[in-house]
């Protein structure tokens, strides 16, 4: 593999977020969405897949230092905990800190067809954290069809079931708007006065 400092256009002496930049503008313009019907469409994933294993690698080299060093990425402990077998520690890091927006940035800088079940896991973690349940359910149960027998995200489907059934229910915000909610009071205060009340009096 080629030097993965070179490949994301940065020095050995970059801090984490100029690496996390670098990555992100790389992402941006090779994303394989972006040539769908281009004829560069190969060579573009072929570009992601080596701007993806080469910050997987900056970031394996720099979690190792770490460790052996006694500081950084193996200082906390969480559901979100790195994993020493997981592609997205660094995403996983950054859904324990609340960075939601970031982690969504990097995940969706992942090519189709590299997305494996911890990646729909994540995916649904930064959706239920934005409080969409509903398509948070779906991400889950899409991880847990491509690994059964992983017991962190059966964990996690059957958490999102649970809150769902007892009601705690969010939407996106394009489901509904100032005017249902308007349109639905007018309505109930018409069948108020048809028996007899008024929910509206100045109507």
């Amino acid at each position: 593999m080629s030097d993965p400092y070179q490949v994301l256009g940065v020095s050995r002496n970059a801090d984490e977020n100029e690496i996390k930049t670098a990555y992100r503008e790389l992402a941006k313009k090779y994303h394989p969405d972006k040539y769908a019907d281009s004829p560069l469409k190969e060579l573009a994933e072929e570009k992601m897949r080596e701007v993806n294993a080469a910050y997987d690698e900056i970031m394996k080299i720099r979690r190792d230092s770490s460790k052996s060093s006694g500081s950084g990425y193996s200082s906390y402990s969480s559901n979100y905990q790195n994993s020493a077998n997981s592609r997205f520690a660094d995403i996983r890091r950054l859904i324990y800190q609340k960075r939601i927006s970031e982690a969504d940035e990097l995940l969706d800088g992942v090519p189709e067809n590299q997305r494996d079940a911890e990646w729909f896991f994540l995916k649904g973690n930064t959706l239920y954290s934005k409080g969409w349940l509903d398509q948070a359910a779906d991400y889950f149960s899409r991880a847990v069809q491509m690994d059964p027998s992983n017991f962190e995200y059966r964990a996690a489907y059957n958490r999102i079931n649970q809150s769902r059934n007892f009601g705690y229910r969010t939407t996106s915000s394009n489901d509904c708007n100032g005017c249902d909610i308007c349109s639905s009071l007018l309505c109930a205060d018409c069948c108020c006065e048809c028996m007899g009340g008024d929910l509206i009096r100045c109507c």
